[in-house]
């Protein structure tokens, strides 16, 4: 059974030293045969390789030239005053730039219905209109008012031919209205709005 000494690894002092047995080394003799290759090490040098040449030049091989470290300089922008990175890279800082505060918007989407006496107010929304402003009038209040509702697609159709402006029902039972403002386009085929004039 192992001593406590053994368990970590170190040599038990009480027991008795151990004589050293010495392992004769085997001497092994190098033949020169015709045609062996030998190594020759050198601790200073290169590993060199040398067998029997039969012919008088000694091969050598080139030397290697190593190609100088490609260095970038990155270029700043002509008349760069802002801060420069330690590469020299020029620093952007999105913290400096202050955007421009939101401007109010010129063109909106108006939502209008009857007031309690069952009227439009056509002479607001053909303002609107000038101004560029989408509306959409509502007359889904009026569910048993079938003449006064009549009567108000009436007005909002006499209004647009008026303009100009062509009436558009978002609904099957045309109680819900689109009225494109000033400079907003129609597409009839997929029924999407836009700003821009489409281009034939």
């Amino acid at each position: 059974m192992g001593t406590l000494w053994q368990f970590f690894g170190f040599p038990d002092p009480e027991a008795p030293a151990q004589e050293k047995v010495k392992v004769p080394k085997k001497k092994t003799k190098l033949e020169d045969q015709p045609g062996q290759q030998l190594t020759i090490v050198n601790p200073d040098d290169e590993v060199i390789e040398t067998s029997e040449v039969t012919t008088s030049e000694e091969v050598r091989p080139e030397p290697l030239s190593i190609p100088p470290p490609i260095r970038s300089t990155p270029i700043a922008p002509k008349g760069w005053k802002g801060p420069v990175t330690p590469d020299g890279i020029p620093f952007h800082d999105l913290s400096n730039y202050s955007s421009s505060p939101a401007k109010f918007p010129e063109r909106a989407l108006r939502y209008v219905v009857p007031d309690k006496m069952h009227r439009l107010p056509l002479r607001q929304i053909h303002d609107r209109l000038h101004r560029g402003d989408t509306v959409i009038v509502d007359l889904n209040g009026l569910i048993h008012m079938d003449t006064q509702t009549n009567a108000c697609r009436r007005m909002v159709k006499q209004m647009a031919d008026e303009i100009g402006i062509a009436v558009f029902a978002l609904d099957e039972s045309d109680k819900l209205l689109l009225i494109p403002g000033r400079d907003v386009t129609m597409d009839v085929a997929r029924n999407d709005l836009g700003l821009v004039p489409l281009l034939m």
